[in-house]
């Protein structure tokens, strides 16, 4: 697959931590890389060149299977040989430290690590241990940002833009890496960007990030372009956030009713996996404005486009 022709300057960064720090015109750069890959993905011949002869090996002290699977498949459409390391089997579960871990696998001279972590900033630590590239594939309640860029991806082919769109991110906005990662990117971009959630799940100093906040879900969707639901993050959540799953689907699940309040075309996404009946009632999630398949398929062009980026001497890049 070859670079993309726009004269934007090139992705030159070492790693992929976050989306903090990139400019416009890097994410532009990014997204413009996944549009070439979302054409590799539909057509017959998927396997290219790009990565032959490099190991990227997907490291995952958090369970993910359907993240790491779209990485996987990312790394063997480019021609990677990909190894994935199942962490919760492994020495790291009998005392070995993050650290030693970088280490033994840096022996194995990898070419690009993904990482997911459970503790925020695990990856940004391990990412100075290695010699290879390493990509953010979520860590703790910090960010997640090739969900971010597929987000963005999805928005732009549905839209055609994202400059001037009203996004609402709706739920658990507190222990979300997702939510942090989006409001970032769609405010880099131009977007207006609403965080939506009952007062226990909203982050303290949320306004700084430059975002409109409603504690009601009506009063945020009202007029929105797109609507984006939370998944509610009980495995993370440490006391009561929430009265019960039933309540929270009463005053903040996504049905036919509150959607009636954005925009007739407004779009439905989440980042999965859905908590159908707790964050989104079943008929909005396989209804005809949600983009929730569409998201998992640019989830691998945009995987493909960042580890393309982070190798730009790979073959044919």
């Amino acid at each position: 697959m070859s670079a993309p022709s726009s004269s934007l300057p090139a992705f030159s960064r070492r790693h992929f931590l976050g989306i903090a720090g990139l400019s416009p015109f890097e994410i532009e750069h990014l997204l413009e890389r996944a549009e070439e890959a979302v054409a590799v993905s539909r057509s017959r011949e998927k396997k290219k060149a790009a990565l032959r002869g490099r190991t990227q090996i997907n490291l995952f002290f958090e369970a993910s299977t359907r993240t790491q699977a779209s990485f996987e498949l990312a790394g063997k459409r480019l021609g990677a040989d990909v190894m994935n390391m199942a962490v919760a089997n492994s020495s790291v579960k009998k005392g070995e430290t993050l650290i030693d871990t970088a280490m033994t696998l840096n022996a194995m001279r990898p070419d690009i690590l993904v990482v997911r972590h459970h503790a925020a900033g695990a990856v940004a630590l391990l990412a100075q241990k290695v010699d290879c590239a390493v990509v953010n594939a979520g860590d703790g309640a910090h960010e997640h940002p090739t969900q971010a860029l597929l987000d963005a991806l999805t928005i732009r082919r549905r839209k055609g833009r994202i400059a001037g769109l009203t996004v609402a991110i709706c739920g658990d906005i507190l222990h979300s890496r997702v939510a942090r990662s989006n409001i970032l990117l769609l405010n880099a971009l131009g977007a207006r960007v609403r965080a939506v959630a009952p007062s226990t799940l909203l982050p303290s100093g949320i306004e700084d990030m430059g975002v409109t906040v409603h504690r009601r879900l009506e009063d945020g969707i009202e007029g929105a372009d797109v609507v984006m639901m939370l998944r509610l993050q009980r495995e993370r959540m440490e006391g009561s956030f929430v009265p019960s799953v039933r309540e929270y689907f009463r005053f903040f699940g996504l049905d036919a009713a509150r959607l009636a309040l954005a925009k007739p075309d407004a779009l439905v996404m989440h980042p999965g996996p859905m908590n159908r009946g707790v964050e989104i009632a079943s008929e909005i999630a396989d209804g005809p404005q949600s983009v929730i398949e569409e998201q998992v398929e640019m989830g691998v062009a945009v995987r493909m486009a960042v580890m393309e980026a982070l190798l730009p001497e790979a073959v044919g890049a």
